[in-house]
């Protein structure tokens, strides 16, 4: 199967910035405070303990002494929350400066696409064009007008007629039928009859003629 569709591309890892090397090194030491404070919290808790064991001993001056360990200790775990506030203030900032830095890159790319822009539609090409479709608008007027003068009467009947023929199904062409009336023809046998009776007419009517010239 391996052959077939191929071996998958190996992903590309994360390419590691310097940034991303100073923002793993404060931490490291934000974490490294934060362990220190825990184990002077820790140091104050048993002292105070041990102060109050030897105040209930009767040992008011090793108390006193640890009471100033105490405090010298309380000082030192101020100075370490603001150490530590420092630490998570630059993390905070590296990290919003990247931000700004890929905002600022945008700007950039979108900054150099509208230059392009701005040099294809220059201003002088867009009056061009705006010239070139006001000449267009009017020529079409033009020829608007000179057709409308014209005075060119159209029958909508016809053109109603013409678009129903368009949409009629397409019939093939037939043969024209004629007008006149069809012509007999008459053979040799149906001719003899005819002759003899036109004979017969005019021999009638010669004879009251001939009748005529007797008397």
């Amino acid at each position: 199967m391996g052959h077939i569709f191929g071996k998958p591309k190996p992903k590309k890892k994360p390419e590691i910035t310097e940034e991303d090397k100073a923002i793993l090194q404060l931490k490291q030491q934000r974490d490294s405070v934060k362990k220190y404070q825990k184990r002077i919290k820790d140091e104050l808790d048993k002292e105070r303990q041990i102060a109050r064991q030897l105040l209930k001993d009767n040992k008011k001056e090793k108390a006193l002494l640890l009471l100033k360990k105490k405090k010298y200790m309380e000082s030192i775990l101020d100075k370490t929350d603001n150490q530590l506030m420092n630490l998570e203030k630059l993390v905070t900032d590296i990290e919003f400066s990247r931000v700004e830095a890929t905002v600022l890159e945008g700007l950039q790319t979108g900054n150099e696409a509208l230059k392009q822009l701005h040099q294809i539609l220059s201003i002088d090409k867009i009056e061009e064009i705006l010239e070139e479709t006001k000449e267009g608008i009017e020529k079409q007027k033009e020829i608007d007008d000179l057709l409308l003068g014209m005075n060119i009467e159209t029958d909508e009947q016809s053109l109603l007629q013409e678009l129903d023929q368009m949409l009629a199904p397409t019939v093939p062409d037939l043969p024209e039928v004629p007008q006149n009336e069809p012509v007999i023809v008459e053979s040799a046998e149906d001719e003899e009859p005819k002759e003899r009776e036109h004979k017969e007419r005019d021999h009638k009517e010669k004879q009251p003629k001939v009748a005529l010239l007797e008397s």
